[in-house]
């Protein structure tokens, strides 16, 4: 996942008229990402505590695109971002990393 991709990605998610859907996503797409990062500030001894934890939340995002994009498609909203995310777990991990950017630099 790149930058590019994301500023195409992005803009369909959040006009989204499926609001607390879309926050679900960012909330667990942020919290994602900030396990991934504090796993990889830890000493490489101490990250195995981490790791059962950061796929959890990793899953909860991959289910939060899969149910949004669902029912944005059932209302007939642009869901093509979905397949652009593809199914690769490290892309869809890297797609949250940007969601948090993103969010971090709006805020």
């Amino acid at each position: 996942m790149d930058l590019n991709t994301t500023e195409k990605i992005y803009p369909q998610i959040v006009s989204s008229s499926l609001t607390p859907m879309v926050n679900k996503l960012m909330k667990t797409g942020i919290r994602y990402a900030r396990l991934r990062v504090d796993e990889y500030l830890l000493p490489i001894d101490e990250r195995y505590g981490l790791d059962n934890e950061r796929k959890i939340a990793h899953d909860a995002f991959i289910s939060s695109c899969d149910i949004l994009a669902r029912n944005m498609g059932e209302i007939g909203e642009n869901n093509s971002w979905r397949t652009m995310i593809g199914s690769d777990r490290k892309e869809i991990g890297d797609f949250a990393c940007w969601i948090h950017l993103i969010v971090g630099l709006k805020a």
